[in-house]
């Protein structure tokens, strides 16, 4: 288990993190990056993997292939899959990612079926199945890692979901993704809110699947859009997302993932602002079991002036091998003045045998800004909250099912679709039961 203390640094990049050597394929065992030692200090380890040449800093995590500064603006992105090498799970973006349980996703053609899309929505909203050559296709994202280059290299069609201009959607918009094979296959979903417009979506992930996922979300000027997306599978499944927002101006945007099922789900979502004036809140909750890989990868890209982020982040973790991951990057550049941003990761260790990493990360170029923080937190039960309900007469195992719930609660809340809290409530009162927490 890595544990962070709560810190908040208001002004400039966070201090260096201990050095971590990077995951072999197998993702269990620590391994030196192709030396004869195991360094100890990032200025030990030589620079390796994609952020390895000029842009290499040893005492940074960020960067792209030929950027000087090692900014995460310097980002490889692109849409051919050529372009990113092969991984060796030494990268800084996989080095915590079991490769060999992604099932070939990062390495083999695609040509799997994707789960079936069945979507459910009020009047006002299009839904519309097109080929790769659709013009709407890549206004909001672009590739940033191999395997979701991967899956826009072998998709065949797409599913596109518009809410049309100055639609006030009563209801949410259902979107049920349901996988039926194991064989690895690749997908692609496009979420336009056009002008002032105001919806809520649901990407709702069940069955089984060895899925690579790209999610496009664009939000136009004075949209307001919610993004729900529930990764509910089967314990067989293997899921890769990227969901990637484009925020245009004085719009919101709300962003909830939560991930409950699956042998290992990946995802990495962004925000991108455009246009000064949009606000973004990216909520998450995470509940792993034994041998269990939960990982949640997002950036927070302030690019324009004026514009404000809230981030946060919760799991829990139960059973031998369970194994979280939450790395947050936040970059403020020098052209937004004014930005207003924060981000948390709290996580709650059930038993003994579970691994939690989480690795906040606030990038500032310019000091004219509202405000900017982060904190990181990881540990098992308070005691005291444990004394003071079991004395008021509550049994122990009732007493820590109830600072679980009260601690996951806050992100459910969020949703604000009813049956879904309902729901999601349930599925967290049976993970609790597994284990007699």
């Amino acid at each position: 288990m890595t544990e962070i203390t709560t810190e908040k640094a208001r002004i400039g990049a966070p201090s260096a993190q201990p050095y971590i050597d990077g995951f072999t394929e197998e993702g269990e065992n620590l391994s030196p990056l192709n030396t004869g030692t195991s360094p100890t200090t990032a200025e030990q380890a030589p620079p390796s993997g994609p952020l390895a040449g000029a842009s290499a800093k040893s005492h940074s995590h960020g960067g792209g292939v030929g950027v000087p500064d090692s900014s995460r603006a310097g980002r490889l992105t692109s849409y051919k899959l050529a372009d990113f090498k092969p991984l060796t799970g030494l990268e800084e973006d996989w080095r915590f990612t079991p490769l060999k349980r992604l099932r070939g996703l990062h390495s083999e053609a695609l040509s799997g079926t994707a789960p079936s899309v069945s979507v459910t929505a009020p009047e006002g909203v299009v839904v519309e199945t097109v080929g790769r050559e659709d013009k709407r296709i890549g206004l909001a994202a672009i590739p940033e890692d191999r395997v979701s280059a991967n899956a826009w290299e072998h998709f065949t069609e797409a599913t596109v979901i518009t809410v049309k201009a100055e639609q006030q959607l009563d209801g949410e918009v259902s979107v049920v993704l349901t996988g039926t094979s194991v064989e690895a296959a690749a997908q692609h979903i496009v979420i336009v809110a056009e002008r002032f417009s105001k919806a809520r979506i649901v990407l709702d992930h069940q069955g089984t699947a060895t899925l690579s996922e790209n999610v496009e979300i664009l939000v136009e000027d004075g949209a307001e859009l919610t993004v729900i997306s529930l990764q509910e599978w089967n314990d067989d499944t293997v899921h890769a997302s990227s969901q990637q927002a484009k925020l245009g101006r004085d719009s919101k945007f709300k962003h909830i993932v939560v991930s409950l099922g699956g042998d290992l789900v990946r995802l990495t979502p962004s925000t991108r602002f455009t246009a000064p004036g949009a606000e973004a809140e990216m909520f998450g909750l995470y509940f792993a079991d034994a041998g269990q890989h939960l990982e949640q990868r997002l950036f927070v890209d302030h690019a324009v002036a004026n514009c404000k982020s809230n981030v946060l982040y919760k799991g829990a973790l139960q059973g031998r091998n369970a194994h979280t991951v939450w790395v947050g990057d936040v970059l403020i550049r020098k052209e937004a003045e004014g930005t207003d941003t924060y981000e948390a990761n709290r996580n709650l260790v059930l038993t003994d045998g579970a691994r939690a990493d989480s690795v906040p990360n606030l990038e500032i170029e310019t000091g004219l800004i509202e405000g900017a923080g982060h904190a990181s937190a990881t540990g098992r039960f308070d005691d005291e909250h444990l004394f003071y309900l079991m004395a008021r007469g509550i049994p122990e195992d009732v007493a820590r099912r109830l600072v679980v719930r009260g601690f996951l609660n806050e992100i459910i809340q969020q949703i604000k679709v009813p049956a879904l809290e309902e729901r999601l409530t349930e599925a967290v009162e049976r993970e609790l039961a597994a284990s007699d927490n």
